[in-house]
C-alpha cells in the first residue's frame, strides 16, 4: 500500500507499507530505507528487502527519500530521522501501541538507518529495539580489501560516485551522519544486525562497524553469507523468493525481530 506522509516544513513523503500487524500481539515495526548509492533507488527497488522484512513478521514502512545530488547530506538523514519519529507517533494505529520500532536499510540505505539510528539516540527519541544494517555503504575513503577485490574503489565506480554526489563538501565526510562507521561516540545504540556476504564488495565496512559496535560493549550480531549473492546490486531486482540467500535473510530477521519482541514484553511487565 502507497501513501504519502506529511512531515512537520517539508513536503510530503512518498512511502509503501507491507505487512500487516499480527492478531495475537504486538508487531515489529520497521522503517526501511532503500539501496542505490545515495542517487538512484525507489520503492519499487526496495521492495525485495522490504518484502522479507515483512514476512519475518513485521509491518514496514519503506520511504521514498529524498536523492542526491538534488538533495545531498544531510537531507536524506533529516527527512529519515522525521519519518521515523512519524511513524512512532503512528505506532498505535500502524501495529499497536507501543510496538517496538526498527530502522533498516541495504547499501546506501544502511548508511542512513545508521545514521538516523545516531540521530535517534542523540535527540533522545524514537527509543529504537534494533537497527538492521545490510551491505551498508558506512566508508567514504574506499580502502577496504573487498572493495579492491571488487574491483572497485576511490575513483570510477558505482559507490565512489554515490559518496561524491552525496557529500560534494569534503568536511562533510567527518560528520558521524555522513559517515556512521567512523563515528566516535557508539553508546546508547540499540542491538544491531548486520549481514554481509563473502563476495559482497562493502564486507569489510559492514565487519568493522560490527566489531566497533561490540569493542563499545553494545550488542552486535553479524552474518557473512558463503553463497554467489550479487550483493548490493542484487538488491535492486526483483525478489521472487528463489535466491539462495532470502531464505538466510528470512531467519535472521526473525530471530532479530523475536530477541527484541521478548525484551519489549519484559520491559512491559515491569513498567
Amino acid at each position: 500500500m502507497e501513501k504519502q506522509i506529511q512531515l512537520a516544513l517539508k513536503k510530503p513523503l512518498d512511502v509503501r507499507f507491507y505487512g500487516r500487524r499480527s492478531g495475537t500481539g504486538v508487531s515489529p515495526l520497521v522503517v526501511h530505507f532503500h539501496a542505490g548509492a545515495f542517487v538512484g533507488g525507489s520503492l519499487q527497488g526496495g521492495s525485495c528487502i522490504a518484502g522479507l522484512l515483512a514476512q519475518a513478521g513485521a509491518v514496514v514502512m519503506s520511504l521514498d527519500y529524498p536523492l542526491a545530488p538534488e538533495h545531498p547530506f544531510p537531507n536524506a538523514v533529516e527527512m529519515g530521522y522525521a519519518a521515523l519519529v512519524w511513524a512512532a507517533k503512528a505506532r498505535h494505529k500502524l501495529v499497536g501501541a507501543g510496538a517496538p520500532v526498527f530502522v533498516a536499510g541495504e547499501e546506501a540505505g544502511g548508511n542512513i538507518a545508521a545514521a538516523v539510528a545516531l540521530m535517534a539516540r542523540d535527540q533522545h527519541e524514537p527509543a529504537l529495539a534494533g537497527q538492521i544494517l545490510m551491505s551498508p555503504m558506512l566508508d567514504p575513503c574506499l580502502a577496504t580489501a573487498s572493495l579492491r577485490d571488487a574491483e572497485a574503489g576511490p575513483v570510477g565506480c558505482t559507490w565512489a560516485d554515490g559518496w561524491h554526489k552525496y557529500l560534494p563538501r569534503a568536511e562533510d565526510a567527518s560528520h558521524p551522519y555522513a559517515a556512521p562507521g567512523a563515528a566516535f561516540r557508539l553508546a546508547g545504540l540499540a542491538p544491531t544486525l548486520l549481514i554481509t556476504a563473502q563476495d559482497d564488495p562493502l564486507r569489510d565496512e559492514t565487519l568493522a562497524y560490527a566489531a566497533r559496535l561490540r569493542a563499545a560493549g553494545l550488542v552486535a550480531h553479524e552474518t557473512v553469507l558463503p553463497v554467489p549473492t550479487g550483493w548490493p546490486c542484487s538488491y535492486l531486482e526483483p525478489c521472487n523468493g528463489k535466491a539462495a540467500w532470502a531464505p538466510v535473510l528470512h531467519e535472521q530477521y526473525t530471530r532479530f525481530f523475536a530477541e527484541a519482541l521478548v525484551s519489549y514484553a519484559t520491559h512491559a511487565t515491569h513498567s
